[in-house]
């Protein structure tokens, strides 16, 4: 078992596992039981520069294009219901197959269609994100996100960036009202 982290924390994940060249980061989430409307929760990972702006739109990975233009970050594929233990989705980056240029990767997850259906991420339990060692399985770190997010729509989990030679991950918990739409504007995707 992985350091737990909370908001805010991070953990040198070169100093954890010296070998690691890929890291899998599994995404969870449980839908509280409401009125009947269908949950569908969407993990998207956005390759950015020492700006905080993503590099170019082929590092925009998310259901619809599942893998960035180096094939360095890929998408696992779309849960569209969240039941069941274990991840419900998994964004795997080679870290050392991402060229320079792009120096984090965010990590985060919208409600599909979240107005039209009234959803939001208060309406979400047990919603965390993992980091595992690809090569070996072990988990390295977790954040489980434990905030009352009840206008939410979209979220920053977590983020995997450089610094001073090392991978780390840090815990973001950053909410957005505005959906997929609000974290991709922040952070430079055209839509």
């Amino acid at each position: 078992m992985g350091v737990n982290l909370t908001k805010g924390g991070n953990l040198s994940l070169t100093k954890a596992a010296p070998s690691l060249t890929q890291v899998a980061l599994g995404l969870g989430w449980d839908a509280r039981t409401t009125d009947g409307a269908a949950f569908d929760l969407d993990a998207t990972a956005i390759g950015l520069g020492a700006d905080g702006r993503i590099v170019n739109d082929g590092y925009f990975v998310f259901y619809n294009q599942k893998r960035s233009v180096d094939g360095a970050i890929e998408h696992g594929g779309d849960n569209l219901t969240g039941e069941g233990g274990g991840d419900d989705e998994v964004i795997t980056v080679d870290v050392a197959a991402l060229p320079p240029e792009v120096e984090k990767v965010a990590v985060a997850v919208s409600i599909y269609e979240a107005d039209t259906r009234r959803l939001s991420f208060g309406q979400v339990r047990n919603a965390y994100i993992r980091v595992l060692d690809r090569s070996s399985g072990t988990e390295l770190a977790r954040y489980d996100l434990s905030e009352d997010a009840s206008t939410e729509t979209a979220m920053v989990f977590g983020e995997l960036y450089r610094h001073g030679g090392e991978w780390k991950f840090r815990a973001i918990g950053q909410g957005y009202a505005s959906g997929l739409a609000g974290i991709a504007q922040d952070y430079g995707v055209r839509i």
